[in-house]
């Protein structure tokens, strides 16, 4: 058995480990006895019942979700209206604002702490063909001086490691650069992380039996690549994913890879989506708090694992109808999120 082989074998073997029979929920599996399913629709705990699931000082906001606002309001007004709704951390994707005019890395600094904020990370290509491009592959240095002068601590990507393709030693060779991201990074004191879509999780085209998460997982090194889930787009390839192409089951739980190296996962986005099997990632997008991702137990059973690791939640929706609307609400539901107390 190689060491990609039989995942399920695996969790079945880390479930009886745990003393927790098979086919619990991730939630039941980190101590949350009798809690919701994780893709079922929360049920809301009595107000004022409980801590807060989320910890103080971690709400963030991915401003991919803002581009709009940022585009043409800037900055400035977007970081005031998160600041407002009670967000404590933004994650940048870009440093220009388009006709809200020209903006330098010291004052956009200037701008996320005169508001109250900390900006936690920043999501930059992984490789073009321009040799000219903004990219970790292209302008690794220029990348990691300006999270430098922006004081961020993580510095990433959401590009998946299809660079080479989707064999096994695609993704090895991918593996093996961004090793070298985490180690230059670690240089100077940040993290290098990836961000997950859905196909990530798919399964190698030279070795159907090998999921190409796990690949990557094991071909960094853990010390220097970090990991941010997208909850949404894992819980998509959770559906997409959950059965080889020989048609052999191959469950997974979302949850379970934090569970394995919780140190690797910093960062998280929080993304809901409605369940829909007729649709091809089996969910529709939503604003936090609409959908069927019972965030109440991942965000609390994370928690619970955490030990020394802090965690951040950042809120995202890729095309919201209405950017700042998406933002207050979010925040209403996250920071409303309270643990069942125990009967």
């Amino acid at each position: 058995m190689t060491k990609y082989d039989s995942e399920l074998a695996q969790v079945l073997h880390r479930r009886r480990f745990l003393g927790v029979a098979a086919g619990t929920t991730a939630a039941a599996l980190l101590g949350a006895a009798a809690a919701p399913s994780a893709t079922a629709a929360p049920a809301e705990a009595p107000a004022g019942r409980g801590r807060p699931v989320l910890p103080p000082g971690r709400l963030g906001m991915q401003l991919y979700s803002l581009r709009d606002q940022v585009s043409t309001v800037g900055f400035a007004r977007v970081f005031e209206e998160l600041s407002r709704h009670g967000y404590d951390e933004i994650e940048f994707a870009g440093y220009t604002q388009g006709e809200a005019g020209d903006i330098t890395l010291p004052q956009l600094r200037r701008l996320v702490r005169d508001n109250g904020l900390k900006a936690v990370g920043s999501h930059v290509g992984y490789y073009s063909d321009d040799p000219d491009a903004y990219t970790f592959a292209t302008q690794l240095e220029k990348v990691l001086d300006d999270a430098a002068e922006l004081g961020l601590k993580h510095v990433g990507t959401a590009s998946g490691p299809f660079r080479y393709g989707d064999t096994v030693d695609a993704w090895k060779r991918a593996a093996e650069e961004f090793n070298t991201y985490g180690a230059a990074a670690r240089e100077r004191g940040m993290k290098f992380y990836q961000h997950n879509h859905a196909e990530e999780f798919s399964f190698a085209s030279d070795r159907p039996d090998v999921r190409l998460y796990d690949v990557l997982l094991e071909e960094t090194d853990p010390d220097l690549v970090y990991l941010e889930m997208d909850i949404y787009w894992a819980f998509c390839g959770q559906f997409r994913f959950g059965v080889r192409p020989d048609g052999t089951p191959a469950p997974f739980d979302p949850i379970d890879y934090v569970a394995r190296q919780p140190h690797r996962y910093p960062l998280f986005h929080v993304k809901d989506g409605e369940r829909d099997e007729s649709t091809r990632d089996g969910y529709i997008m939503s604003d936090v708090g609409d959908g069927d991702i019972d965030y109440r137990s991942f965000i609390g059973g994370v928690e619970r694992m955490r030990g020394r690791h802090s965690h951040h939640w950042i809120a995202e929706h890729d095309n919201p109808g209405d950017s700042f609307r998406f933002a207050r609400r979010s925040a209403e539901h996250l920071l409303s999120l309270r643990e069942q107390r125990d009967c």
